[in-house]
């Protein structure tokens, strides 16, 4: 037991040199962890490439960044959107291939009863938290194929719980099953394959609000022989 431990102290100090020339791309950088992580290697010296949804988070980012780190559009429910978005990283890495690519995303509403919901609910949560950083890791591949690089896919631990209907846990648990089926893979080419099980972020709260509108907004969309199945005292 005792190599074992001093085995796991030595491994755990190490850190990666020559950080000069390593691309990471990021996804969900606009707020939150994807933003603060950004940020935190950009300070270390990688070459960061910080994938934000709108013009807003890009500017914010920018402001507080080193010249070195640059962002791009991505839109993870529009295939055109993460194809520029991979086209871009490409120019950026310029034949040194991806080093890194940490996926980091959620689309939480809306959550409700699974017999509130229609397949458009579904669809607007698992497009951009499942298949959509699906899609960025299959486009990417190449890329980190070339530098054995790695993948770490930031999951929220609270979306393994399947305690609420919607595509919210299904994605998490959908993330678990692509990451652990790709680290298999992966191994063969020396790419890495991590998961980051995090947990709830006290900026996240204010989901609760975006929660609630939502629930409001499925009950009166059902039809009145639903709605008086379940009764105000249910909602």
């Amino acid at each position: 037991i005792l190599p074992l431990i001093i085995y796991w102290i030595v491994r755990d100090r190490y850190r990666v040199r020559n950080l000069d020339g390593k691309h990471v791309f990021i996804t969900g950088c606009d707020t939150g962890l994807g933003h603060s992580l950004a940020k935190w290697l950009d300070k270390r010296g990688f070459c960061v490439i910080a994938a934000c949804a709108t013009e807003k988070g890009s500017q914010e980012l920018q402001s507080c960044s080193s010249l070195s780190l640059k962002t791009v559009n991505l839109n993870l429910a529009d295939s055109n959107s993460i194809a520029r978005a991979v086209v871009f990283v490409t120019e950026q890495t310029a034949g040194k291939g991806l080093f890194g690519l940490v996926s980091n995303a959620e689309g939480t509403a809306p959550v409700g009863p699974t017999d509130w919901l229609r397949i458009e609910d579904f669809h607007s949560v698992l497009d951009v938290s499942l298949l959509g950083l699906i899609e960025v890791t299959l486009k990417l591949l190449p890329l980190l194929k070339k530098a054995e690089g790695r993948v770490v896919n930031l999951i929220n631990a609270k979306g393994l719980m399947a305690f609420v209907g919607g595509g919210y846990s299904l994605s998490k648990w959908g993330m678990e099953a692509f990451s652990d089926t790709l680290r298999i893979e992966m191994q063969h080419f020396g790419v890495k394959v991590s998961i980051v099980e995090h947990g709830f972020f006290k900026a996240e709260e204010v989901n609760s609000d975006i929660i609630e509108k939502y629930l409001f907004k499925l009950w009166h969309r059902l039809t009145p022989e639903t709605r008086d199945s379940y009764g105000e005292k249910y909602l």
